[in-house]
């Protein structure tokens, strides 16, 4: 159970990668994550229009799919930097760690 205070911040949501992304990989994720954000926000107006469901469906869709992907992208950045890293240290709790992460991305 979390011990954390209202105004003291989770540990997970704290830590930090130890090795930077690289600009171009940073400027691609953020590009995709905005795409998403403009894709929601389309989505929110296609309800306020009273859409045929169906295509707010597919438009759901594209989100998923979009954020499927967005997600392997950091998995693999993942794998690369933090994963590794922390095994060469003789870390290899990383292990479990990685396995749960790539459940929840199912």
């Amino acid at each position: 159970m979390n011990q954390n205070t209202p105004n003291s911040p989770c540990s997970a949501c704290t830590r930090r990668k130890h090795t930077p992304r690289d600009p171009e990989t940073l400027k691609v994720l953020q590009n995709r994550l905005n795409r998403m954000i403009g894709q929601l926000s389309g989505i929110g107006n296609m309800l306020d229009d009273n859409r045929y469901c169906g295509d707010i469906l597919t438009q759901i869709s594209a989100v998923e799919s979009a954020l499927q992907s967005f997600g392997y992208i950091i998995l693999q950045d993942h794998l690369e930097t933090c994963v590794t890293e922390k095994i060469q240290s003789g870390d290899e709790t990383v292990i479990a760690e990685t396995v749960d992460l790539i459940k929840k991305l199912k």
